[in-house]
Order: C-alpha cells, then sequence, then structure tokens
C-alpha cells in the first residue's frame, strides 16, 4: 500500500559521540529514502542535525549567549546539511527542497495555507520536501518543543498515514534502556498510558528526548496516524519497518480508526 510518510531524523542519530555529522549514517539513510519513494510512496524528510553541524564548523573565541549560539551555528550548519543532502539524492534523480518553518506557521490562516500550498506542489512535482525550525528567528516562545513536536505537526498538516521518528534507540521501554531487564514495548494501544515509564532527561545533541516523543506519537494516534519510534542507526531500519515490521525493534503506536 502506497502511504504518505513523514520521516524525522534526530540529531542523536545523524552525530557521533564527538558531535561531528555522520556522512555515512547520513548517506545509508538517504538511501533508504530513496527506497521508500521507489515503492511509491510519498516522503517527507524532517531533519535535526543543523546545529551540530554549524558547532563544528567555526570556532568563536569570544562569549556568546545560548540564543546567539544557536542563531550562529544554526545559520552555518543548516548550509551544511542542506548542501549534503543535495548531493545524497542527486545521485538517485531526486529532487529536494528545503522548508525552514516556525510555530507560527500552524495555527490556522494564511500561513498555514500558503506552507501547506508549498508543500503540496513540491510533492506533487516530485520534490522531496527538507523541513526544519528556522532556529535563526525561532527563539524563546517561538520555539517548537523540539522537530519532534515540529513532526507531528507536519504530518498533521499534510494528512500522513505514517510518522516516523528516528531516534538511537529502539524505541520505549518499561525502564532505562541500559537496564538488562528492561523491556521494549512493541505495541501501544489507544488508551494504554505509558507516562510511568517515560523518562524525562533528553538527547545528548538534541532538545528532544523520549518524553516528546511519546506526547507526540499520543497525540497524532488520535488522529489516526500511525506513529513508530525506531533506532534510526540500525542497519536498513526504514526498508525493515516497511517490508518485516515485526522482526525490526519498535515500538509502533496502533491507531483506532473507528
Amino acid at each position: 500500500m502506497k502511504r504518505r510518510i513523514v520521516v524525522k531524523i534526530g540529531s542523536n542519530v545523524l552525530t557521533r559521540t564527538d558531535g561531528k555529522l555522520d556522512v555515512t549514517r547520513v548517506s545509508a539513510l538517504v538511501d533508504q529514502v530513496a527506497w521508500l519513494r521507489q515503492q511509491g510512496h510519498e516522503v517527507i524528510l524532517v531533519s535535526s542535525g543543523a546545529v551540530a553541524c554549524g558547532r563544528r564548523e567555526l570556532k568563536v573565541d569570544h562569549l556568546l549567549d545560548s540564543v546567539e549560539q544557536r542563531q550562529l551555528f544554526s545559520a552555518l550548519g543548516q548550509v551544511k546539511l542542506i548542501g549534503l543532502y543535495y548531493d545524497l539524492f542527486r545521485e538517485y534523480h531526486i529532487h529536494v527542497g528545503q522548508v525552514l518553518t516556525m510555530k507560527e506557521n500552524f495555527q490556522p490562516g494564511e500561513l498555514f495555507e500558503n506552507q501547506r500550498a508549498c508543500m503540496r506542489v513540491m510533492l506533487e512535482n516530485g520534490v522531496l520536501p527538507i523541513v526544519n525550525e528556522n532556529d535563526t528567528v525561532c527563539v524563546t516562545e517561538l520555539m517548537f518543543t523540539d522537530n519532534d513536536e515540529l513532526s507531528g505537526l507536519i504530518a498533521e498538516m499534510m494528512q500522513a498515514d505514517t510518522l516516523i521518528l528516528l531516534s538511537n534507540i529502539d524505541g520505549i521501554y518499561t525502564g532505562s534502556p541500559d537496564d538488562e531487564h528492561s523491556q521494549m514495548i512493541s505495541k501501544v494501544l489507544p488508551n494504554d498510558d505509558l507516562s510511568s515509564y517515560i523518562q524525562v532527561e533528553k538527547s545528548s545533541f538534541g532538545r528532544g528526548g523520549m518524553h516528546s516523543k511519546y506526547t507526540t506519537a499520543v497525540r497524532l494516534q488520535r488522529e489516526g496516524v500511525h506513529v513508530i519510534i525506531a533506532n534510526g542507526k540500525r542497519e536498513g531500519v526504514l526498508v525493515k519497518l516497511m517490508t518485516t515490521p515485526d522482526n525490526t525493534p519498535h515500538t509502533s503506536f496502533e491507531t483506532n480508526l473507528l
């Protein structure tokens, strides 16, 4: 079955332990997104990683506050990130388009309609939208919680069938993922409450964490969108999720469409 799929890739998937961009992994994920399109699926990519890219591009010899750092490094890093995606997708003759967005664009009104129309015409003409927050102007109250929230809003706006949240762990566990006694929860049914299992701490290089992914997944589940949380560092994860989903470790939020 052909689907419209939003794939969100977190910073911890795109970066190595030293914070540098993992080009090999980016290339592997591009290969998988290209495969999804070859199967007839429409794909929207929500990609983190701009700030991490920019931080490694420039060494600043004076003190910057947190807002200045985010603005500077995101401006530098977004160029590097989208340039890499451009080069890699070009090998598959896939055109990409950059969409930098803000929270106010998801309020009912002209901005919402304009963004949706832009992304629709991109998809209709075979262009792969690559979405990220406009970190150069989004500060304090204008910011999304993280790109988990953003990807959920994109999935709603574009009436996606599936949202895949790629993290650096397989899914939601009954305890710490590092605890050998913890078990992964493979399916979450409507009205299941897993809040007691969710750890609040955030990821190393991104703003998100499992709490944010869980909150986004539960909200989208109510809208009839199938949400999957999976490990983006696993080889061929997107292909395996679409071909042998039961054999790939992940947490799947089953939707109630009755």
